[in-house]
């Protein structure tokens, strides 16, 4: 079953609070029916407020794919088509339950700044999972986003976990570094084919400046944040111009592959609370740290804590960029750090552009390493066993 949003009089030339007074009935009457609302596109956004909750069952649906550059009206400066024009700053626009959708949509908020850094609004979260009762069974696909400040949450808590979210070709560029946070979702968590660039609204009014881009690097966040996870799977995941490309926080495990993470300080920070299970499998990418801090500061790898970390094929090289202020080069390929045991191979990995003698800065004694087959920064063969 589907129903146009339109036929419970969500309209383009309503107020955000009629919207989502209207937008809220029509999810309510989808949810015992598990029905898909459509929204339908149109030449002006449907503005909308924040304080909707998503109930079980219902999709919210558009006609989109991701559209990475933005699409814009012929004659104004916002994008057309399935698109809703986020005006609340107190509350996140959408909280999920279980067996919920999102597909196709742009979320769009007119008054957050592109180029002026001292102006921009700390927005909620575009979608959050349920702090209530937590959310089981959530897809996010086809999404993009214009002006956020944190895009999807899913900050759970012990008592109220949320496991088998999807997240896949979302696209945006959030003011607050982070795009998609994740903690306890214990069954498999996917986050897939993720674009994050400040150049993604450049059809609208032009892309983020570099003040912006500056200022979000200044808040030393990680764009994909995950903890108390199991068997995580990040699969060609980008982002550029956000402090840390990816944490994987103590209490995770799973397979990060096909990646770049361009223009952060840290690309990859790998924790581990214990030995059993907190391994990563982290292969087929690129990372480019060379901004965000001073050069003792930039690392493509941080590993720490416990458990195995294994690299392959990855590649860090670094230089100028216009886009943002940087520093040009990493201090080192790989910084491992802490007191307790861990390991660490690497295989096959070309490394570039750091300050240091050695590509490997070590500073945890009971580290055990590994490097096979790699090329450090004078392009000759580098292999080292600890």
């Amino acid at each position: 079953m589907n129903r146009s949003i339109q036929e419970f009089d969500v309209m383009p030339g309503n107020t955000a609070t009629e919207n989502t007074r209207a937008l809220q009935m029509a999810i309510d009457w989808a949810s015992p029916r598990g029905a898909a609302l459509f929204v339908e596109p149109s030449e002006l956004p449907y503005p909308v407020s924040g304080g909707l909750l998503l109930k079980s069952n219902v999709s919210l649906v558009g006609v989109h794919g991701p559209v990475g550059r933005g699409t814009r009206h012929p004659d104004a400066p916002h994008p057309v088509g399935s698109v809703l024009a986020v005006e609340d700053k107190t509350r996140p626009l959408l909280t999920v339950e279980n067996a919920t959708q999102v597909r196709g949509l742009q979320f769009w908020y007119p008054r957050q700044t592109a180029h002026d850094a001292g102006r921009i609004i700390e927005y909620p979260p575009t979608i959050q999972v349920s702090r209530e009762h937590g959310a089981q069974g959530v897809t996010l696909s086809c999404l993009t986003f214009y002006g956020e400040y944190l895009a999807m949450d899913f900050q759970a808590s012990p008592g109220r976990i949320c496991e088998q979210i999807l997240i896949e070709h979302c696209y945006g560029y959030p003011l607050s570094g982070t795009f998609i946070r994740i903690d306890y979702c214990y069954d498999i968590p996917r986050i897939l084919h993720c674009h994050v660039n400040p150049a993604n609204r450049r059809f609208v009014d032009g892309g983020h400046g570099r003040s912006v881009v500056d200022a979000v690097m200044a808040r030393k966040t990680f764009c994909y944040s995950i903890d108390h996870t199991d068997n995580a799977q990040l699969l060609d995941v980008f982002t550029f111009g956000t402090w840390g490309g990816i944490f994987l926080g103590p209490a995770t495990y799973g397979q990060l592959t096909n990646f770049n993470l361009d223009c952060v300080c840290v690309g990859i920070h790998k924790l581990g609370d214990g030995d059993f299970n907190r391994n990563w499998q982290i292969a087929q990418g690129s990372i480019i740290a060379n901004a965000g801090g001073a050069l003792e500061d930039i690392h493509p790898l941080i590993v720490e804590g416990r458990g195995h970390t294994a690299v392959s094929n990855v590649e860090c090289f670094s230089g100028a960029n216009g886009a943002l202020t940087t520093v040009g080069q990493s201090q080192d390929f790989v910084l491992v750090q802490g007191t307790e045991p861990l390991t660490v191979s690497l295989l096959g990995c070309r490394m570039r552009n750091y300050a240091a003698d050695d590509p490997l800065t070590v500073r945890n004694l009971r580290a055990a390493i590994q490097a096979v087959a790699c090329i450090d920064k004078a392009e000759k063969p580098y292999s080292r066993t600890r």
